[in-house]
């Protein structure tokens, strides 16, 4: 290989603290940006972001961290006890055109067979909307 630097494998460059807090205090200063800071040290302004925000996070304030001291008893909350009187609504689906009007009502516990029905009634409802448009 050449002595040269031209074809000499780079090697992975180590910055002590000291540099690396150096250059966060240069990024720090009003109107001075990252990507100009990491130019100026020849640095990888990507990797000079990885040392700030390092930096910020060892250097969150205990105040701004949020420790769980305790956790908050839960609270019951009455509620009244259900009665047989209680009628669920139906699902009712109402098809209107013109002067037809197709109604499908549909108890509330059998929500499926409501589904597979409309599912299947599909074809039966293109019948019906053709017979809606028919003049006779």
């Amino acid at each position: 290989m050449m002595e040269d630097g031209i074809n000499t494998p780079r090697r992975r460059r180590r910055h002590s603290a000291e540099f690396k807090a150096q250059v966060i205090q240069a990024c720090k200063q009003p109107g001075v940006s990252i990507a100009a800071t990491a130019l100026r040290y020849q640095l990888n302004a990507n990797q000079v972001r990885i040392w700030i925000r390092a930096h910020e996070q060892l250097t969150i304030q205990p105040a701004q961290a949020t420790a769980v001291t305790s956790v908050p008893e839960l609270i019951p909350i009455p509620l009244p006890a259900p009665s047989a009187a209680t009628v669920t609504p139906d699902i009712v689906i109402e098809i209107k055109r013109g002067a037809a009007n197709l109604t499908a009502r549909w108890q509330q516990a059998a929500a499926a067979e409501c589904a597979a029905g409309c599912r299947i009634g599909k074809d039966n409802f293109h019948r019906f909307y053709l017979a809606g448009n028919r003049t006779n």
